[in-house]
């Protein structure tokens, strides 16, 4: 290539960031102070009660929650967390990388769909080798002495699937039974699954809790818009609580890692109150509209969003009602009445898009 076509090029590429705007440099923090600060209370009890109470209430009987709603709950939840990847993390990633203020490389191609399809096949990689190398030694040595533990005194239960895991040999989650043991198969250690399981529900958390922690930075520093964002965010951390306690209340856990979906589900509950906190505390110096700040957003956003979207249409919906014994052996009125759960679940969420 030529000097002239080089400078040629360099020329053209500068009249463009000439003609761009110029991203933010300060945010529309307007005080009420009193008010941001009540925010991370408010939001702390909602969105822990959401992830907590599933998992609290499915340890203890005593608590005599009726198992429709437990029923409910899954369901509800797989619909917000779909939602959730297409509403609230595809769709603000595109318009934060697709800021007219960003210029270079970032603007010449479709990154948030890119980085997505790159999450799913990542995921889907990882996954698969979870389920036939992982071993999770802490947790598959307990899973494996609980299994044998519950061979010798319940030898007459019946075994069934799982819905949540890609084996085929559990019992089912629906059944009245608080911890799901696994059935060995012939030829491969009995807890291989459960690899499987533990890498799902860690992926998932991870999206979740990302995400929480840009929401919670950018509504410490909104303006005008503070006490919608404010009443919005109590809603929308509740739901995605209660999608995530749902799905680790489903989950079998060893007797020696029985609170570990306990811890899970108050990192998530601590995470967006931890980020309001944050946000205010460097609220004279964070910009969300910078370049910086954009482009990160927009990277993990588009990051979470293929992680749920995994989650969501594989883990969730294609396991839970194609290969779950629960739903494909069930009545129709049960799958519809999931099916049902779960839309209203997703248009919830989605209806929360509209000013979140």
């Amino acid at each position: 290539m030529s000097a002239s076509n080089i400078l040629n090029q360099l020329l053209r590429r500068a009249e463009e960031e000439e003609a761009a705007p110029a991203c933010s440099t300060s945010n529309d923090f307007d005080g009420r102070m009193g008010l941001r600060v009540s925010a991370i209370f408010v939001i702390l009890v909602t969105s822990s009660f959401g992830a907590l109470f599933p998992v609290v209430a499915k340890n203890n009987p005593s608590m005599k929650i009726p198992s429709w709603a437990f029923f409910f709950a899954k369901y509800f939840g797989s619909g917000v967390i779909v939602a959730t990847a297409f509403i609230h993390l595809l769709a603000p990633a595109v318009e934060a990388l697709g800021n007219p203020c960003l210029t270079g490389p970032i603007t010449e191609y479709p990154w948030v769909m890119g980085i997505a399809l790159m999450t799913v096949f990542t995921l889907f990689f990882v996954e698969l080798l979870a389920m036939r190398y992982a071993t999770f030694s802490g947790f598959t040595n307990a899973m494996a002495a609980d299994t044998e533990a519950a061979a010798h005194t319940h030898s007459h239960d019946i075994r069934d699937e799982s819905h949540f895991s890609h084996s085929h040999d559990h019992r089912d989650p629906d059944s009245s039974s608080t911890s799901i043991q696994e059935k060995p198969i012939a030829g491969e250690p009995p807890t291989e699954s459960y690899s499987a399981q533990l890498t799902s529900l860690f992926i998932l958390e991870f999206g979740v809790v990302f995400h929480s922690i840009f929401i919670g930075m950018t509504l410490a520093v909104s303006g005008a818009e503070f006490t919608t964002l404010y009443i919005v965010l109590v809603f929308h951390q509740m739901f995605e609580g209660l999608g995530l306690g749902a799905r680790l209340s489903s989950c079998s856990w060893p007797r020696s890692r029985k609170y570990t979906p306990h811890v899970m589900a108050a990192v998530y509950g601590l995470s967006t109150p931890i980020a309001i906190a944050v946000g205010l505390g460097i609220r004279q110096s964070y910009p969300p509209e910078g370049f910086t700040t954009l482009v990160v957003n927009g990277v993990f956003d588009s990051i979470s969003a293929g992680i749920l979207l995994y989650t969501g249409l594989v883990e969730l919906m294609a396991h839970e009602f194609l290969f779950s014994h629960a739903l494909r052996a069930a009545p129709a009125r049960k799958v519809f009445a999931a099916y049902l759960f779960m839309v209203l679940g997703a248009a919830l969420m989605a209806l929360l898009g509209k000013w979140a």
